[in-house]
């Protein structure tokens, strides 16, 4: 079983950066695609960007393309999602997680992180 921790969550004005990171535990780290989600009050887990075991396929949703980017670091069992240009409508909690299948649906993923907050203040 793959623990995930994840940090970096925080408060940030609209237009500003911020960079989270995730953290596995375990060997089996590179098998599994990972992906980050996101919740807002009120609001379904919505997908926002996966990435591929080896980091040779990346995908992102529609509402953050070309804002956002993520990446992995296989030697240290990390994945990271770099934000840029926020805007309000970016908070929620962010989830790291991982599976092995559909890499946009929720369900389909085996394990996640305890979330992170982001707000955005306009």
């Amino acid at each position: 079983q793959v623990q995930l921790v994840e940090s970096g969550g925080g408060l940030v004005q609209a237009g500003g950066s911020l960079r989270l990171s995730c953290t596995a535990s375990g060997r089996t780290f590179t098998v599994y695609t990972m992906g980050w989600f996101r919740q807002a009050p009120g609001k379904e887990r919505e997908f926002v960007a996966a990435i591929t075991r080896s980091g040779g396929s990346t995908y992102y949703a529609d509402s953050v393309k070309g804002r956002v980017t993520i990446s992995r670091d296989n030697a240290n069992g990390t994945v990271y999602l770099q934000m840029n240009s926020l805007k309000p409508e970016d908070t929620a909690v962010y989830y790291c997680a991982g599976g092995r299948r559909r890499v946009e649906v929720a369900a389909d993923y085996d394990f996640w992180g305890q979330g992170s907050q982001v707000t955005v203040s306009s």
